[in-house]
């Protein structure tokens, strides 16, 4: 069948570190909290192989401190991590916004997947949106050209950044409005407009993430 693209899918590695930094940053999981690769992989229906791979990710980023009894402790977090974190999201995702509305980049999967979330959103499909959210960003760090940009942001990506004070459906229908913001600035081809907008759009979640820390 003609015009039809492969669905771009996070690996295994960053699926279970992107589940962990979310539990993490949302203080689901509390500071000196012991894990073990394999009540995550049970918990994530994984191997334990990208959980083990997870682990580094988070290690280096300071959220966890390994085991040598194939396990980790839960670092503390602060506001400062949390505003530092989202500053390098924002700064990353924001230049790859801008790239992508070079007038040789091809948009089709950027606007395919905006189409897609808007629909499940008008649907009230919110289930779906958190899959749907990170496809809508993973297509523009793609687009943007850059792997080595691409796979540094893929690594800091942690979900919905949803605080304490708002629902799975509330966050959806504030971030796919968003989200339509970026994607009209990326089909006018309008760089600037792209970056401003995606560097909001980071930040915006960095406030809510903040709830949990008052």
């Amino acid at each position: 069948m003609n015009g039809l693209h492969p669905i771009k899918m996070p690996s295994a590695k960053e699926k279970v570190a992107a589940e962990l930094r979310k539990a993490i940053l949302s203080r689901q999981l509390q500071e000196g909290e012991a894990v073990t690769l394999e009540s995550v992989a049970n918990q994530l229906e994984v191997s334990v192989m990208p959980v083990r791979e997870a682990f580094q990710i988070l290690a280096r980023d300071g959220l966890i401190k390994l085991q040598r009894n194939k396990g980790a402790v839960v670092l503390g977090i602060n506001e400062t991590y949390i505003r530092e974190h989202y500053q390098l999201r924002a700064i990353l995702e924001s230049a790859a916004a801008e790239m992508c509305c070079a007038p040789e980049v091809d948009i089709t999967r950027i606007e395919e997947s905006y189409e897609c979330a808007a629909e499940s959103i008008q649907n009230n499909d919110f289930a779906a949106y958190a899959d749907q959210n990170r496809e809508f960003h993973s297509e523009i760090w793609s687009a943007a050209g850059n792997s080595r940009m691409e796979n540094m942001i893929a690594e800091l990506w942690n979900g919905l950044s949803m605080g304490s004070m708002i629902t799975e459906a509330e966050y959806a229908k504030v971030s796919i409005e968003e989200h339509e913001r970026i994607m009209k600035a990326i089909r006018e081809r309008n760089g600037a407009a792209a970056k401003e907008e995606m560097y909001r759009h980071i930040m915006r979640s960095r406030d809510d993430m903040l709830t949990n820390y008052r």
